[in-house]
């Protein structure tokens, strides 16, 4: 009888498609970890977290509706070295509030931790195994346009030249999903289901 769940990661690319995979897990009954939702939720709602980021960023970093994402991403966007700070704030909290997420589902076969950075963050060396998500790059330019109306194309590219190069991502990952509009994602997402429970 194993201890605990299989911790399984998603990532991918900027419109690759991570959260549709993610919705398609959560309908077979797998809990779902949201990496980035719930770095946003701690950001605007620990208060040590807003007390850290405001004594290193200052007061204009909230807002009376929380973290004021236009001044931090002016502010670390384009300087790794500050972002490198604010990822020492974030990263931590996010990585105990994923901690007491995995204890708090401890009965289920497995998890899944939907994160972009698996592999820049080094939390794959605590998953048992990594599921990328792909697209062709122009087709995830085109999801995020419509998604994100406040981005334009060369926002966007700047995003995914600062994210792994997508060769890399498919080649330390232990499966790829294409989410292309070619391929059929269901028939995907129920064989990898099946394969994961072979492996508890």
């Amino acid at each position: 009888m194993k201890n605990k769940p299989l911790e399984i990661g998603v990532t991918g690319g900027i419109g690759s498609g991570k959260s549709l995979v993610c919705k398609i897990f959560s309908l077979l009954g797998v809990p779902v970890y949201n990496s980035d939702n719930r770095a946003k939720w701690i950001t605007n709602n620990s208060k040590k977290v807003r007390r850290k980021i405001t004594n290193r960023f200052g007061t204009e970093a909230y807002t009376a509706e929380g973290l004021n994402r236009d001044y931090m991403a002016g502010k670390v966007f384009n300087d790794p070295a500050q972002l490198k700070i604010l990822n020492a704030i974030v990263h931590p909290a996010v990585g105990q509030d994923y901690d007491l997420w995995v204890t708090s589902n401890c009965q289920q076969p497995y998890l899944i931790k939907e994160a972009a950075l698996i592999f820049e963050a080094g939390s794959y060396k605590r998953l048992y195994k990594v599921i990328n998500v792909s697209a062709p790059e122009d087709l995830r330019i085109r999801r995020v346009l419509r998604r994100d109306p406040f981005r334009n194309e060369k926002e966007i590219k700047s995003i995914i030249e600062k994210q792994m190069a997508e060769v890399d991502r498919q080649q330390r990952s232990d499966y790829n999903v294409f989410n292309d509009e070619k391929k059929m994602l269901i028939p995907q997402i129920l064989d990898l289901h099946e394969e994961i429970l072979s492996l508890i």
